[in-house]
């Protein structure tokens, strides 16, 4: 059995996650914001929606579903976060549930990751991340709804993740973000010779999308504000002493905001 995830572009750097299984045409969608290029994929590989996962309520992450459903009918199976409003979400979920499929085959747990919005969720299994908003390839999603406490708790989750864990966020910031990334911690040899393979991935735009925990825990200041090159370069941007690591990060991230 051979799972495929394809990434089908929307907006101007959206990633919806399209995930099939080899010789099947059923079709698991991740949060597709668009429906253009969602029925496009579908009509050009002949395919069967049968699932959509959503991680959060923001419009380019569900702006497709109320279009896909009446294009392919009512019995497509959408979860989402319990605590958010998901248009025609018929299985709402919370931390410790598990989402079962048949075909494609799959399984995954999901975790509570507040911080971008409060009801925020991710898919996870013994191989893949899909994360949304929350964690990005050298980044991490702004804090819209929740507190710098409640992101860096969900990192946390996150950095407990094997390091093989493939991860497969929604947005293409990568380059961004490692320029940020390389302020914060510019002694960061695996940093900058990251920065490298990413400027030429992109010049082919070729997708620095998905990453791998090992990546992000090696060069994503979000996840480094235990490392001593992190945390004083937080404290040179405030000009104060940081006592923790919650402090640390939440002083990056203000950084970002304004990088």
């Amino acid at each position: 059995m051979t799972i495929n995830i394809t990434a089908i572009h929307a907006f101007n750097d959206n990633y919806i996650w399209a995930i099939t299984q080899e010789n099947e045409p059923e079709l698991t969608l991740v949060d597709p914001g668009q429906a253009e290029p969602c029925i496009d994929y579908i009509e050009a590989n002949d395919l069967k929606l049968t699932n959509i996962l959503i991680t959060h309520h923001h419009g380019d992450h569900v702006g497709a579903v109320k279009a896909l459903v009446a294009q392919y009918g009512n019995d497509i199976n959408i979860y989402g976060p319990a605590t958010e409003n998901i248009p025609l979400c018929r299985y709402p979920l919370t931390e410790g549930d598990s989402v079962n499929i048949d075909k494609p085959q799959l399984s995954f747990q999901v975790l509570d990751v507040p911080g971008h919005t409060a009801g925020h969720i991710v898919y996870v299994n013994d191989d893949v991340l899909f994360c949304g908003d929350t964690l990005f390839s050298g980044g991490c999603g702004r804090l819209f709804e929740g507190t710098p406490a409640q992101m860096h708790h969900s990192l946390a989750k996150l950095k407990q993740l094997p390091p093989s864990t493939t991860v497969y966020c929604a947005h293409e910031y990568t380059l961004a973000n490692l320029a940020f990334a390389q302020a914060v911690e510019p002694n960061n040899g695996e940093l900058n010779e990251y920065v490298e393979t990413a400027k030429q991935l992109r010049a082919q735009q070729i997708a620095t999308i998905p990453t791998t925990m090992a990546r992000e825990l090696a060069i994503n200041p979000f996840l480094r504000a235990d490392q001593a090159e992190v945390q004083q370069s937080a404290q040179s941007y405030t000009g104060a002493t940081l006592s923790n690591e919650v402090d640390v990060f939440a002083a990056v991230r203000r950084w970002k905001d304004e990088f």
